[in-house]
């Protein structure tokens, strides 16, 4: 029996969001004539974490230096406006500030100040004077100004890199066993239908950690789904641009900001708050089998222990406009209730180690004919031109 019969693609990618996509991409450029075939549970690309974040592309400067996160961000923010430009796919190089508005504050800006410069990202100081110069309506003690932060639409792009892959990319097909042999990988369908290829990439996102333990690797961690929701200025015009506040850096989060989107209108938030299903969009959607897994990892009982407060705070936010709106008037004080109006929210993909650490960096491993994404959060649309590029390394390497 020939390969081609005995297989139907040589690398079979799980997950149709944009790293998968970018994957694709990578595999068929660097090795023109392999056999790509893209799975998605979904009917369309990149319908959850990849079509449901606020636009950005980030510059890379919170990140630690020598990481991944900071080394792919870097590279990818310039990679992204290149691809958008040369498919012509609308976007647009903003610059963003970040925004000091207490005292308590300014040490965290002055290390942004550092780790931007470490990282090779064009940074420059402001006074409150110089803030009104980018953003008339916001106010701060000091802020920095990035000037590689950009926007664009991560559908579109999604979109373009599906097309421009070549890959066979079968939508509707959620995988629900994987059969890993000797001589490939075996994954059936919900739908019956057996798809056979030498390598296997996961690149499920809200469900990676389970497509590991169906390939019969042990993840060692667990997705712990955080609920992100959004409102929308009813006024664009109170805003110019990008206005984030300083992060705690114990979390992965970056807090309430003002995202300027590529269709004019300006993004608010988002929260933080624990979902009750991996794709739990609202407080009604629950899933017990989900939220029983996610309860039952000792890592969501000790990230509850240590953070109790700042979960609280994120928590009063979703179930309060009033609480929400305060958080968003440190910056932007001209802003009331009635100014926000809901916006579609999404769900972030968070790793959580046994021992409740929020895994920081980007997680990529490696087992028997497979290559596991099981980390892939913000700032991974922004660098998954650079992310594919280092999965598709490792999955032809074990062609």
């Amino acid at each position: 029996m020939s390969d081609s019969d005995r297989y139907d693609c040589d690398v079979l990618v799980i997950g149709g969001g944009i790293v998968g996509l970018s994957t694709a991409y990578a595999i068929t450029r660097a090795a023109p004539g392999t056999r790509v075939t893209v799975l998605e549970k979904e009917h369309a690309p990149a319908r959850h974490q990849t079509g449901r974040n606020s636009g950005v592309i980030h510059s890379g400067i919170y990140y630690r230096p020598g990481s991944l996160k900071a080394r792919f961000a870097v590279e990818g923010a310039a990679e992204m406006v290149k691809f958008c430009a040369e498919y012509g796919i609308p976007h647009e190089v903003t610059g963003k500030l970040i925004v000091a508005t207490g005292r308590e504050e300014l040490p965290r800006l002055h290390a942004l100040v550092q780790r931007g410069r470490e990282n090779g990202i064009p940074v420059r100081e402001l006074g409150p004077a110089q803030i009104s110069e980018y953003e008339p309506r916001v106010r701060g003690l000091a802020a920095i100004h990035v000037g590689t932060t950009g926007i664009v639409d991560y559908g579109a792009v999604a979109a373009k890199l599906a097309e421009a892959s070549g890959a066979r990319i079968l939508y509707g097909s959620e995988v629900t066993v994987i059969d890993r042999r000797p001589w490939g990988v075996a994954v059936r369908t919900a739908a019956g239908r057996v798809v056979r290829g030498r390598v296997l990439v996961n690149c499920a996102g809200l469900h990676c950690d389970r497509v590991a333990r169906l390939a019969g690797d042990d993840p060692q961690m667990r997705i712990v789904p955080f609920r992100g929701e959004y409102y929308e200025l009813a006024d664009p015009s109170l805003v110019r641009g990008l206005v984030y506040p300083v992060p705690d850096p114990a979390f992965p989060f970056l807090g309430v900001h003002l995202t300027r989107g590529i269709d004019g209108g300006v993004h608010v938030g988002p929260n933080a708050v624990p979902a009750l299903a991996r794709e739990g969009y609202g407080w009604s959607v629950v899933r017990p089998r989900e939220l029983a897994g996610t309860l039952a990892w000792p890592g969501s009982w000790a990230i509850a222990r240590a953070h109790w407060r700042y979960g609280a705070g994120e928590l009063h936010r979703s179930l309060s406009k009033r609480a929400f709106t305060e958080a968003v008037r440190r910056m932007l004080p001209l802003v009331e209730e009635r100014d926000l109006r809901r916006a579609t929210p999404g769900v972030r993909a968070q790793a959580v180690l046994k021992d409740g650490t929020l895994v920081d960096d980007f997680l990529i491993r490696e087992s028997a004919r497979t290559v596991h994404v099981l980390n892939a959060p913000s700032p991974a649309a922004t660098a998954s031109l650079p992310i594919g590029r280092e999965v598709a390394g490792r999955a032809l390497a074990l062609l």
